[in-house]
């Protein structure tokens, strides 16, 4: 995921700079008669730990063994204790994104690699080769909004089904988020995956930033469109 990360820094930074001309846009998330945001995307981008940021903003030091009701009741603590929102259930994943949109998310205006997802967020990406619980995953956003979510790919079969597991007793206890139990991708797994990185890319917010469009539907080429005669 490491190697991911540089990959999408470049290309995304020289694609700003041979469209734009520029590391540097104007962006009108308000419409072209709101005031513009200056966006910078001149490579090197901040890399944060998920966990670590969290900790660092909210003056906490938290129990790493996020699957456990200890640790989970902590986090259930400290976004009561913000007042934030989030519905049942109440899961440490849950909870740990509603931290990460508080503390890191909402602040972001240029190019920010999010890292180091817990494990419980992440169920198809690799654990931490040196910090246990966590992944090697990354989430890039830009303007609050994310742009790209990667990670190395889980490549146990035994691992990759207690995460599968997890999750469909997450899905079980109300989380509409989460996974079922993929058998048919564990059994590939079964027959062997080389070490192998998983990278997704929101086209069309990134269009949106490129194009200074605040509406998603001006930059899809096939809107959805109301039925004639409604």
């Amino acid at each position: 995921y490491n190697d991911l990360m540089d990959m999408t820094e470049h290309m995304f930074s020289e694609m700003v700079l041979n469209i734009k001309g520029s590391y540097k846009i104007q962006y009108h998330p308000d419409g072209p008669e709101g005031e513009p945001v200056e966006i910078d995307f001149t490579p090197p981008w901040p890399r944060i730990s998920m966990v670590e940021e969290i900790e660092r903003l909210a003056e906490v030091k938290l129990d790493r063994a996020f699957e456990t009701e200890p640790a989970r009741k902590q986090l259930d603590d400290l976004v009561a204790k913000l007042n934030l929102d989030c519905p049942p259930p109440r899961s440490s994943a849950r909870l740990l994104d509603k931290l990460c949109g508080h503390f890191i998310e909402d602040r972001i205006v240029h190019p920010t690699f999010i890292t180091e997802h817990p494990q419980v967020m992440s169920p198809l990406a690799k654990w931490h080769r040196s910090k246990p619980g966590l992944t090697e995953r990354f989430e890039m956003f830009v303007n609050t909004k994310e742009l790209c979510n990667a990670y190395t790919e889980l490549n146990d079969p035994e691992r990759q089904m207690a995460c599968f597991m997890g999750q469909a007793a997450a899905k079980e206890a109300g989380d509409d988020e989460a996974q079922g139990v993929d058998t048919d991708f564990v059994t590939a797994l079964e027959h062997g995956l080389p070490p192998t990185g998983g990278w997704g890319c929101g086209i069309d917010r990134l269009t949106m930033f490129l194009s200074d469009k605040n509406s998603i539907r001006e930059v899809i080429l096939f809107p959805a469109m109301k039925p004639l005669g409604k």
